[in-house]
């Protein structure tokens, strides 16, 4: 099938991109079109407007200080999997990164258009929501930051209004001593995620667990955090039985969803077992 007909404009900058959206207020954003041209063709998606933010140079970056790093919102999948820095700084996001779809996908496909899309099986939730991250968006009142916990608001539904563009997303600096690791059961297919795991975990010395924060996708409607695991993780000493125990928790008060590719129960048990590899393998990159 062949999309409806539309408007395509091209802005070069990102307040050129604002002002478009102002003006039409159907508009859409293209950025990598994975998500949105397939449902064009299919005529799911009709929009009056499209807006190719794709040539805007300055939303393409990877910049670190000692507080935090900085992701460009048009930074590919495969530019974050291939990035010495963030492996060494946020491995879990390269995880993540690696798993998503094929080549082609990861070389078109951006972080920004992953999280503005909010499929609900996609990868980038559940290690944006545990890592603690910040999106900044523009719009025509200027730029704004949204915390990661106010930002998934439903079924891919987010907090950016219709006027705003998701310009970039910044990491804080992990504290000493901690690990972080994403792993996922997914779709062969698509390789979206049926269940990830994304587990950001903070030890002292003695390996007793200070801090734990753990990013759940492809369960439920909309990422979520396993709170029961972080309480059950708080003041543990972290080994396969206190990780297990905890894990357990993990779909605690979790809505799973029920589909042709896991049933509710299926996606629980899912939770519980990815979210135990996720701690693990998060515990062994803590230095």
């Amino acid at each position: 099938m062949f999309p409806a007909s539309f408007e395509y404009h091209v802005p070069k900058t990102v307040l050129e991109a604002v002002g478009v959206l102002a003006q039409h207020k159907d508009a859409k954003i293209l950025a990598g079109g994975h998500s949105l041209l397939p449902l064009m063709k299919l005529r799911l998606a009709q929009p009056a407007t499209l807006v190719d933010i794709g040539r805007i140079k300055d939303l393409v970056k990877i910049a670190s200080d000692a507080h935090s790093t900085t992701i460009g919102a048009l930074t590919t999948h495969a530019l974050i999997a291939a990035s010495q820095d963030l492996h060494a700084r946020f491995p879990a996001l390269v995880d993540a990164a690696k798993t998503i779809g094929d080549t082609q996908v990861r070389n078109r496909g951006t972080i920004g258009g992953s999280l503005a899309h909010a499929d609900p099986a996609a990868d980038y939730p559940a290690v944006i929501l545990a890592l603690g991250a910040e999106m900044h968006a523009m719009g025509v009142s200027g730029t704004r930051t949204i915390k990661a916990s106010e930002f998934f608001t439903d079924l891919m539904t987010t907090a950016l209004k219709s006027n705003e563009v998701l310009i970039e997303v910044r990491l804080p600096a992990l504290a000493p001593r901690t690990g972080s690791a994403y792993v996922k059961f997914e779709q062969p297919a698509s390789r979206f995620a049926i269940v990830g795991a994304c587990a950001c975990v903070t030890v002292d010395a003695m390996g007793v667990c200070t801090r734990a924060s753990i990013g759940i996708t492809g369960a439920c409607a909309t990422v979520k955090r396993a709170t029961a695991t972080e309480a059950a993780l708080q003041g543990k000493q972290l080994n396969d039985a206190t990780i297990n125990a905890a894990a357990a928790q993990a779909a605690h008060s979790m809505d799973c969803l029920s589909d042709i590719h896991a049933s509710a129960d299926y996606r629980a048990h899912l939770v519980t077992v990815m979210t135990a590899r996720a701690i693990k393998a998060a515990m062994a990159r803590v230095k």
